[in-house]
């Protein structure tokens, strides 16, 4: 009798999230998963229930990784505006291409169509603005919020440069940044 294959619920999570980024939400089915894991579509029916409960680990998973991704720069960047600019040019670094970041969009999609996704987006937001925030704790005259107002910032930089996407993601969300921190804090001073 041949052996089965023993993977974890977050190995086979890992596979359907290569595939979601790969080939889009609507590519996540539990026979895709079956086959780029190698378990049974059955096996992954009782572990996941249905394809919603399937998507939703999927991308429960991929906002772990964004937590722990943000939460690791947010300790090694310096506390200071340049601090914040590196760790926003940092986590733009994952988007790729503009056909990576249009198929990302269709995944956001799914996460604002959720709840509990929509939560971890909000918890994720707050994470991502205090870290922000600290990176201006020495700047006289702050503007109160600046981690949420850079952190929005970098959003709608991501969005305008995919309509023109000339140069790397990162090359833009810098300049722009570095544009809006120097016209938010030190012309504003």
């Amino acid at each position: 009798m041949p052996r089965t294959k023993r993977l974890s619920d977050e190995q086979v999570l890992e596979g359907a999230l290569k595939l979601l980024h790969e080939s889009g939400p609507e590519a996540l089915t539990f026979e895709s998963v079956a086959r780029a894991c190698g378990l049974s579509a059955a096996t992954l029916v009782q572990r996941f229930k249905n394809k919603a409960g399937l998507k939703q680990s999927t991308l429960l998973l991929a906002w772990d990784r964004l937590d722990e991704k943000t939460e690791q720069l947010a300790a090694t960047v310096p506390k200071t505006p340049d601090g914040a600019v590196e760790l926003l040019v940092a986590l733009s670094s994952d988007y790729g291409g503009i056909e990576a970041y249009a198929e990302g969009l269709l995944v956001l999609r799914e996460d604002l169509r959720d709840p509990i996704l929509r939560a971890r987006g909000a918890a994720w937001k707050a994470a991502l603005s205090t870290a922000l925030e600290d990176c201006f704790s020495q700047v006289r005259r702050a503007p109160q919020g600046i981690g949420l107002l850079t952190a929005s910032q970098w959003q709608g930089s991501l969005l305008w440069w995919s309509f023109d996407p000339e140069g790397s993601v990162e090359s833009y969300v810098e300049a722009s940044l570095r544009r809006f921190i120097y016209a938010i804090v030190v012309s504003g001073s």
